[in-house]
């Protein structure tokens, strides 16, 4: 009884001075998401590794290139791996279904048993909760499969967590699978380089990393890629796709780099972390919900 309780005390402070010694410190969390969607994408992720960049990479299970993700990423010390959950394949000529397979899901497929593009259309098709459970299981369970070492759980383009029934899906699987939630740990979005032109990408990240503060965790969510024929031909179905996107992903990609080279980061005395390091200092229990803190 003793000792459980001197483990527990101990638990207790250790987490009390980790959490202290964040709090201390400019701390950047980058994540980079989309991994395993193309060749391009994952060509990009393997220069920030090797680069030295630290930072999370959330990859699309479902996709044609996972299993070269995995190549790339599961013997990367730098990066922190998370499922990016996928329920919407939206680009145009490259399209993918679910991992469990449509006749598990089929309320969650078109007529060629394909995820819908947009959001709109995957709830205006009425999907069973039961079957996004069933699906989102499914790419968890192929990921640890494949060898990959899961830190984290995202969601493409929201729509896992777009209502809260389905929030609450979320939530029970990572508590299932011991895995942090990314926005639960009262993470501060700073200005993305996504809608920046593409010429200003790089100076916009100077920007960003003037303004990061202390006493929180700041996160900055990437879209990266190489300029490629296989990526320029990639045309984004939602409304709010940009155009050229193969050229704002390679100069996020060029941004990021340029910064490490740089030593950016370091002159800005910013500590980069990634959710492995916020799964190890704070507590899984601990994380709440952003519609829970308003954030």
């Amino acid at each position: 009884m003793k000792k459980l309780l001197y483990l527990l005390l101990f638990s207790v402070l250790t987490q009390s001075i980790n959490s202290q010694i964040y709090s201390d410190k400019k701390l950047l969390l980058i994540r980079c998401d989309d991994i395993g969607m193309s060749h391009s994408v994952n060509l990009a992720t393997k220069e920030l590794i090797d680069a030295g960049l630290k930072f999370s990479a959330s990859v699309m299970v479902p996709c044609g290139w996972f299993d070269e993700a995995v190549s790339i990423l599961k013997d990367a010390d730098n990066v922190s791996i998370g499922i990016h959950l996928t329920l919407n394949s939206e680009w145009k000529n490259y399209r993918w279904g679910p991992v469990a397979g449509v006749s598990k899901v089929p309320s969650l497929v078109d007529s060629l048993g394909y995820f819908f593009p947009p959001r709109a259309k995957f709830f205006a098709n009425n999907p069973s909760l039961d079957e996004v459970e069933i699906e989102l299981r499914a790419q968890i369970e192929k990921a640890i499969k494949s060898g990959l070492k899961i830190a984290y759980l995202d969601y493409h383009m929201g729509t896992a967590v777009d209502k809260p029934e389905m929030r609450k899906i979320v939530e029970k699987l990572a508590s299932e699978y011991k895995s942090a939630i990314s926005r639960y740990f009262g993470e501060d979005d700073v200005n993305s380089m996504y809608s920046i032109p593409i010429d200003s990408k790089y100076q916009h990240l100077i920007s960003v990393l003037d303004s990061i503060s202390t006493h929180k965790i700041n996160l900055l969510v990437c879209h990266i890629g190489k300029d490629t024929e296989e990526m320029s031909a990639l045309v984004d179905q939602n409304e709010f796709g940009l155009k050229e996107m193969s050229k704002h992903r390679n100069a996020e990609l060029l941004a990021l780099l340029k910064a490490v080279s740089a030593g950016e980061f370091e002159k800005r005395k910013i500590t980069l972390i990634n959710y492995k390091d916020v799964k190890n200092h704070y507590s899984l229990s601990k994380m709440k919900s952003p519609s829970e803190t308003g954030y």
